[in-house]
């Protein structure tokens, strides 16, 4: 790897932003921890906004070395895996549910080292052919309490991690405690895709490429919010990303 710091993008989220003087004012925008966590792996981080032009996304992502697919408060659409809204589903982000798809297929398309993190988990399982439980309380036998309202590093409860896979690969550990932010989750794995780390209640944490020629590393928790707060285990997760971009 040459002295060159890779450049990492990290998709977008938008808000609605009423409380200022204008009207239903729209603002792209990213939590500064997936900044903070890029810096301090050795990478420079590049926001990379929601848009509907799908030449402007392939410019997006031909500009960086590797790509985070965040999280963000907006449900993945149902219909985008053959199922009608059910009660504990909230109102979707079309737009951005558009935006993520392509990324998802483009990224691919360049290998693009890739990390999802929590909804860029699920919607890359969604966009293999994947499906999600629309909440948590739908998991049969669930006994966790996923969607946490604590501190960003609070370890919520433990996963296992499959030996052969990436993540253990990172982290030489078959199990560890990570934070839980999410109300939604990953159902039917995509075909070509594998679970690699499973909650102690059955929820699948983790997913990776079955095969695969670059790195792609798809998890449910928050491993920025983590890192940003000094956990070395999830830094080493950031630091292979920006290893990976081979610059």
């Amino acid at each position: 790897m040459s002295n060159k710091r890779p450049i990492i993008g990290i998709t977008a989220n938008a808000v609605l932003d009423e409380s200022g003087r204008f009207e239903n004012f729209w603002r792209s925008y990213v939590n500064e921890d997936y900044v903070v966590s890029v810096l301090k792996a050795g990478g420079v981080p590049i926001i990379l906004p929601i848009i509907d032009d799908e030449e402007a996304i392939r410019k997006q992502l031909e500009s960086v070395d590797a790509v985070v697919f965040t999280g963000g408060d907006a449900d993945v659409n149902p219909k985008l895996y053959g199922e009608k809204a059910l009660p504990e589903s909230s109102e979707p982000n079309d737009k951005r549910d558009w935006f993520d798809l392509k990324m998802v297929k483009i990224s691919e398309e360049m290998k693009k080292p890739t990390l999802c993190v929590c909804r860029g988990h699920q919607i890359s399982n969604v966009y293999h052919g994947g499906t999600l439980y629309q909440d948590t309380s739908y998991i049969k036998g669930s006994n966790l309490v996923h969607n946490q309202y604590s501190t960003p590093d609070f370890l919520a409860h433990e996963i296992t991690i499959e030996k052969d896979s990436l993540l253990y690969d990172i982290l030489k550990k078959d199990k560890i405690w990570i934070n839980s932010f999410h109300h939604q989750t990953v159902k039917e794995v995509a075909k070509n895709l594998k679970a690699t780390a499973i909650a102690t209640d059955g929820a699948i944490e983790a997913i990776e490429y079955k095969n695969s020629d670059y790195f792609f590393l798809s998890v449910q928790w928050h491993p920025e919010m983590m890192t940003s707060c000094g956990n070395e285990d999830m830094l080493k997760v950031f630091r292979r990303l920006i290893k990976e971009t081979k610059i």
